[in-house]
């Protein structure tokens, strides 16, 4: 069975992602038949029905939620040790050791870094999803990258929550300079993002693929495919303009 957990398709019991989650893009498998609860695509399966359907459904809120909580539990175990480094420094630096204060500001800007991203991952968006062209997120998030977008990509999503992912992926992209393109794929718009020359790793991994899975995953019900080592995919749901 492959069941729906935001915006794509993981298997059970094997973990495979794919996506995005949509019925012109079936995953892998033969003898599938879509199962679609209240209008929406919650899973596959070898036999279709009502209960199925269901039985995806909770799977996939269940794997949400676990996932979720393990990110959380990551970050929060970061932050706890960037705080009791900071708490250390500044205590030798108190008690005859001036020189630590130069590592001070430092410090205090990874605690910064750690505790945004915590929160990031932890608090559910309260904006609405609406129609939010990508041009204008793009010259929020990534204002040096090089774009190649049609005038009418427009998604839909909250549009501080798209402007935090795709902050956070040019911020775990980062490199010499970084391209985007875009393209309708169906009912999706398929964002790609590709970084030119050596990318340098972030301090806390969990703060780059992780976390912008989330967002993009859980938070836009879109789907991030990171498998290309230039770059990655943010697929999200397209606004169509009545």
């Amino acid at each position: 069975m492959w069941v729906r957990v935001g915006g794509g398709m993981e298997s059970v019991p094997d973990h495979v992602r794919h996506g995005p989650a949509d019925l012109q893009f079936p995953p892998p498998g033969e003898n599938l038949e879509a199962l679609v609860l209240n209008g929406r695509l919650v899973g596959w399966a070898e036999q279709g029905g009502l209960r199925a359907a269901r039985q995806a459904a909770e799977t996939g809120q269940r794997l949400a939620h676990d996932q979720r909580d393990y990110l959380l539990g990551r970050l929060g175990h970061k932050l706890r040790s960037s705080v009791l480094a900071l708490q250390e420094s500044a205590r030798q630096a108190a008690f005859g050791r001036p020189e630590m204060l130069e590592g001070l500001f430092e410090q205090v800007q990874e605690v910064g870094r750690r505790a945004a991203g915590l929160e990031a991952a932890a608090i559910e968006p309260k904006d609405s999803a609406r129609g939010v062209v990508i041009g204008a997120v793009l010259n929020l998030a990534m204002p040096s990258a090089q774009r190649d977008l049609p005038p009418d990509a427009a998604v839909v999503g909250s549009e501080p929550v798209l402007v935090e992912a795709f902050t956070r992926l040019g911020e775990w992209l980062a490199g010499d300079s970084l391209r985007v393109v875009a393209e309708p794929m169906g009912e999706w718009w398929k964002i790609r993002a590709t970084v030119v020359g050596t990318r340098r790793p972030l301090t806390v991994p969990e703060l780059g693929e992780p976390l912008i899975r989330l967002i993009v995953d859980m938070q836009l019900d879109g789907w991030l495919d990171a498998s290309r080592p230039d770059g990655a995919d943010v697929y999200l749901p397209a606004y169509r303009p009545r």
